[in-house]
């Protein structure tokens, strides 16, 4: 499919304190551990139509260990997963409170991103914005 991302990398100040989070995170959504390297790992997820992402999770270099995560400042500023259902977004708000994880906004509709969008806002370790959202599909 046109546009699909294959992967992507986030930069973390430690990967080994950001894995249980991101175990816990992308394991809930499908992703498995897939690589590991000295300064890092994988999750991959694979579909049953054959496609594939990726999500590398890699240790931040040299100063950028210190540095808090701003995005308003250039880079990403958050990463949206698309959930199967308003369940599934709700799901895993509780396993993020589970988890002690920073919950920026409770699930709750936004119709102000369009008809029926169901969010849960939350961030990582490091204060990466992350989403899992659920739109019905249009008709």
């Amino acid at each position: 499919m046109r546009g699909f991302i294959h992967h992507v990398d986030l930069t973390v100040s430690d990967p080994q304190v950001s894995r249980p989070f991101y175990s816990a995170v992308l394991g809930f959504l499908g992703y498995r551990i897939a690589n590991e390297q000295p300064n890092g790992y994988d999750f991959d997820l694979h579909d049953l139509e054959g496609r594939f992402s990726s999500i590398g999770i890699v240790g931040a270099r040299g100063a950028g260990r210190a540095r808090a995560h701003d995005r308003y400042s250039p880079g990403l500023h958050h990463l949206a997963f698309e959930a199967e259902s308003r369940a599934a977004v709700d799901a895993m708000h509780a396993l993020l409170i589970e988890l002690g994880a920073h919950v920026l906004d409770a699930p709750a509709e936004y119709p102000h991103y369009g008809p029926g969008y169901y969010a849960v806002f939350f961030s990582d370790p490091d204060g990466l914005k992350l989403e899992l959202v659920h739109r019905p599909a249009p008709g």
